[in-house]
């Protein structure tokens, strides 16, 4: 596999240390724990949640690739996800991702080399009445605009080490 981050053994023991062992019916709470704890599922954490299971390691992937939730490469500090429904799309939002891919110097679906934010785009929330709609950090903006975004996006970048 690619190489990654390196995480905190003693983080990942403790996140391990909240679910029962030999409980494969867990597995999905499980990888909700870790990807909370590392903003993603490392290799290292999904080998270790296997074991710790009793589960092969085919059988953990299989979980972590089938559910769109879940992420095998680093994520960052902060989400950007633009909405690009029919909604959105006739309100603007194709403007809004390549405002906010200028402005972060990445394309959707990509992370920033700091790992500071990763911008996503997504067919429809279901918040059409509010559309364009840009969600950072799990907070709704609705009505967005292309220059609304970037101060957003200038604030967050201001922050170094928000966590």
């Amino acid at each position: 596999m690619s190489a990654q981050a390196v995480i905190d053994p003693a983080e990942l023991d403790e996140v391990l240390a909240r679910h029962p062992q030999g409980q494969p019916a867990g597995l999905v709470n499980l990888l909700h724990d870790l990807q909370a704890a590392f903003r993603y599922l490392p290799e290292q954490a999904l080998e270790r949640a296997a074991e710790h299971l009793g589960l092969s390691s085919a059988e953990v992937y299989g979980v972590a690739t089938f559910y769109e939730g879940f992420h095998l490469k680093p994520r960052g500090e902060h989400i950007c996800t633009v909405c690009m429904g029919t909604a959105c799309h006739v309100r603007g939002a194709a403007r809004l991702l390549e405002q906010a891919e200028r402005d972060l110097a990445v394309r959707a679906g990509q992370t920033t080399p700091d790992l500071r934010f990763t911008l996503e785009q997504v067919n429809c929330v279901g918040a059409c009445a509010l559309g364009p709609l840009v969600i950072l950090d799990g907070k709704y903006h609705g009505s967005m605009a292309p220059d609304r975004l970037s101060r957003l996006l200038g604030k967050l970048s201001d922050k170094k080490g928000s966590k």
